[in-house]
């Protein structure tokens, strides 16, 4: 079973913990980047014009993909990576999503937050993943143990 961990980070945590899973999940490693990189500025959720809340406010928005060369097509299973945003996850995820084929693959959300749960996140994903069977997403710590991944991945019985 040949497995992708693609995500999104903003700020650098989705990031540590994305290499720690692709490392106790024996997985390939992609990084989803919009066109135009994040700044902190973008990021300021108090802010109702920063451009990360703008973009959170239109669920239909769809940021532009840096590229669209994601291994998708050789993977079984995708375990997708992102922040939390407003209870959900990124745009940038959505348009990740609508760029790749996921029929009749396993798409399994992570995340990481402060303590938010994916909220409304999971129904979108299984949307916007068509095709693919999604598992129940999980919120880690970004400094969770490459153990408690690989119990994780492990729990999953993906084989």
């Amino acid at each position: 079973m040949r497995k992708l961990v693609a995500y999104f980070s903003a700020s650098g945590s989705t990031a540590r913990l994305a290499r720690s899973l692709a490392a106790a999940a024996d997985a390939a490693l992609y990084e989803i980047k919009p066109t135009v990189a994040y700044e902190r500025r973008d990021l300021n959720w108090m802010d109702k014009k920063a451009r990360s809340t703008v973009e959170m406010q239109d669920p239909n928005c769809r940021p532009a993909l840096a590229d669209t060369v994601a291994p998708v097509a050789e993977a079984d299973v995708i375990l997708l990576g992102f922040p939390i945003w407003w209870y959900r996850e990124p745009s940038i995820i959505d348009s990740f999503l609508d760029a790749y084929d996921f029929d009749g693959k396993t798409v399994v959300p992570f995340f990481t937050s402060g303590g938010s749960q994916l909220g409304e996140g999971q129904s979108r994903i299984e949307k916007l993943a068509k095709g693919a069977k999604v598992l129940p997403g999980k919120r880690f710590s970004a400094r969770a143990s490459e153990s408690e991944l690989k119990n994780w991945i492990d729990s999953l019985r993906l084989v």
